[in-house]
């Protein structure tokens, strides 16, 4: 998979779990791709100061960007 593959997978992985996060007055966004295989995100709005954003992030987040790009083995949150 290229690079640019690579990143609008991921970007479809967002897609698809944007809506979820949204419902609930947050959103994400892509920060960068590394190495082809650790993804940063920043959670936005609501998703800040929520007490389970972690578990949101790697039960919700990661596991729905691995099943785009398998390669991934890392979903990581930039934010605040």
């Amino acid at each position: 998979m290229t690079s640019i593959e690579l990143k609008n997978n991921v970007e479809k992985a967002l897609e698809e779990i944007r809506p979820f996060l949204q419902s609930d007055g947050g959103d994400i966004s892509l920060i960068s791709i590394d190495n082809d295989n650790s993804v940063k995100v920043k959670l936005e709005g609501a998703c800040v100061g929520c007490s389970v954003n972690q578990m949101t992030l790697k039960s919700g987040v990661e596991m729905t960007i691995k099943k785009y790009a398998p390669q991934i083995q890392e979903v990581i949150n930039v934010g605040p």
